[in-house]
């Protein structure tokens, strides 16, 4: 079946980044890996790249276009080859659409010409110790000083993608105490500069997965933040959060499918190249029917995919088929990627094969933006159920 979802400029897009993932990535990434994230500078490179400013209006440095298309070929590249870009994937697909939504002419004007550059690498601050994912009982706070010039901010935040390199990073914490009709209000989101006093960076933490991308505890004691660096309007925090939860779970979706493509390429690559009994694996019947089964799964995930991001780009991505899109393309990358490793044998258990990289990097798929046990819940609610 043919795609119709890319055109010739993103095919060219996707050949320069391609050769660029072969240049300045590969050659380096196991360096990466052993430290447990990528360098700082390397950002510089995709800004240059011109990566971050896609989406980003032609007066403020980016492209003006407005599509997820590109950031689908990034995906399927990164994923063909293994590797990650780091904690710079929160940088467009979730911080961007904040700052898009909410600052005003003022802030776009000092934000966006850093963030397209690389120059400010920005994060996004949910989640704090023992919420997860109840964000109504953050007990971050926000208070407006007396001369009303700015806020001080105390608090902590935990599983802060991007948070060890971020330069500004969008914190949403209380401006006022919650009411007993709606424990969501006041709510408020702020951009802050990781450089003012009180600001810090804690553990950066272990994980199972994407070690590359660098994930951070952070800590807030008495940050000054100027009323300047208010995103939207104060104790609206809570409402803005669910705008962008369609693009996010897309992203999720459409990554999965990616992973899932690739792990089909790595295990039938190797298949051929590896000998059992004096002959290549691929000549037995069961490598044949694991991998055509799995290549069947892939074929359904990418037209869920390239379906969601159609409706993505026409804005019609509604909550309840995002939501669809990112349980059924996260399952059948689960199934896919374990059965893939599986061809492998002991060596899929290796982490100097990309298989088992992936087989870890995509098992938090079905945790971030929202379990799949929740993906279920909206899906149900949207059924009338």
């Amino acid at each position: 079946m043919r795609r119709t979802v890319f055109n010739e400029d993103h095919e060219a897009f996707r050949e320069t980044l391609r050769a660029f993932i072969e240049a300045e990535v590969v050659p380096v990434y196991d360096e990466w890996f052993a430290a447990g994230q990528a360098p700082r500078e390397f950002y510089y490179k995709l800004g240059e790249l011109g990566i971050f400013g896609i989406n980003v209006p032609e007066e403020f440095g980016g492209a003006g276009l407005d599509s997820h298309k590109f950031e689908a070929v990034l995906y399927e590249e990164t994923a063909r080859a293994g590797v990650q870009f780091g904690g710079s994937g929160v940088h467009v697909l979730l911080a961007l659409p904040y700052i898009k939504m909410l600052a005003t002419d003022e802030q776009k004007k000092r934000y966006l010409p850093k963030f397209v550059s690389g120059e400010e690498m920005w994060a996004i601050a949910m989640t704090e110790p023992g919420t997860g994912s109840d964000l109504a009982g953050m007990k971050s706070t926000a208070r407006l000083s007396e001369d009303g010039t700015h806020y001080v901010l105390n608090g902590a935040k935990t599983f802060i993608t991007g948070g060890v390199h971020a330069d500004r990073v969008i914190v949403c914490a209380r401006t006022a105490a919650p009411t007993a009709e709606d424990r969501r209000h006041g709510i408020s989101l702020f951009a802050v500069d990781t450089t003012s006093e009180g600001y810090s960076v804690g553990r950066k933490l272990d994980k199972l997965g994407l070690k590359t991308s660098d994930t951070a505890e952070l800590a807030f004691v008495d940050v000054k933040v100027p009323v300047e660096d208010l995103l939207g309007e104060e104790n609206k925090g809570f409402s803005y959060l669910g705008h962008n939860l369609a693009s996010e779970r897309w992203g999720i979706a459409f990554g999965a499918y990616a992973q899932a493509k690739a792990a089909v390429r790595f295990a039938k690559q190797y298949v051929q190249e590896r000998t059992v009994f004096g002959k290549p694996v691929a000549h037995f019947q069961n490598t044949k029917f694991e991998l055509a089964a799995c290549q069947a799964e892939v074929d359904a995930a990418e037209a869920v995919a390239d379906r969601a991001t159609e409706a993505l780009d026409a804005g019609e991505l509604t909550p309840a088929e995002a939501a669809s899109a990112k349980l059924f393309c996260t399952e059948v990358a689960h199934r896919v990627i374990d059965r893939c490793l599986q061809l492998h044998g002991g060596y899929g258990y290796m982490n100097e094969y990309p298989i088992a990289r992936l087989y870890a990097d995509n098992r938090v798929n079905r945790i971030y933006g929202g379990t799949s046990e929740i993906m279920k819940t909206i899906i149900a609610k949207d059924m009338g159920l």
